[in-house]
């Protein structure tokens, strides 16, 4: 039922998918960006369910009881519980616990917006990063480009010892999409 509603979402659109989908898609962290529409999560999620992956997005565990965890469920959220792994230990960090979701799922991509808001700015927030690195996964490169009326996986990012390196990669890769509000969007300027 998801996919033939994503389709005529597509469709009445006039939206397209880029395809094919990299390899490892199927266990990743997955950005989303540009992000500066409401519209963005409509349409990213209706790609995401086309392109069949497995797509996640965190939210506090206690929002996952009832009555919104069902519903919450349902569109792809996953519980994130920042308690201490052992009694005495400090409270988990946000990086810890998104990275700690891959040891219990072997199908999983974790939706992240870097941005951090549907505003302007210069800067993103790397957390993403360090989770796919602590989690030992990829990043994949996710887009809609309102421009041409795309939606995609552009490419794959493997973590490595060069952050600095990495996220010009992925700066560069982001410069030439097409948001919806395009005085909303940045690349993290730090890394251009």
């Amino acid at each position: 039922m998801q996919k033939l509603i994503s389709r005529l979402v597509f469709f009445i659109s006039g939206w397209k998918l880029k395809l094919p989908v990299p390899e490892g898609v199927q266990r990743c962290v997955i950005i989303a960006s540009p992000h500066t529409s409401n519209w963005d999560l409509l349409y990213a999620r209706a790609a995401f369910y086309l392109m069949d992956i497995p797509l996640r997005f965190t939210i506090k565990d206690q929002m996952m009881r009832f009555p919104y965890g069902p519903i919450i469920r349902s569109m792809g959220g996953i519980g994130i519980d920042r308690s201490p792994r052992k009694p005495g230990e400090e409270r988990l960090s946000m990086t810890e616990a998104m990275a700690d979701l891959f040891k219990k799922h072997q199908r999983l991509a974790v939706m992240v917006t870097p941005e951090g808001s549907r505003s302007l700015r210069t800067e993103w927030k790397t957390g993403f990063y360090y989770v796919a690195k602590m989690a030992d996964v990829p990043i994949a490169l996710g887009y809609l480009d309102y421009a041409k009326k795309e939606a995609g996986v552009g490419m794959m990012v493997h973590p490595s010892d060069d952050i600095e390196g990495d996220l010009r990669k992925i700066m560069a890769f982001y410069r030439n999409i097409g948001p919806k509000h395009p005085k909303k969007f940045s690349v993290d300027m730090r890394y251009v």
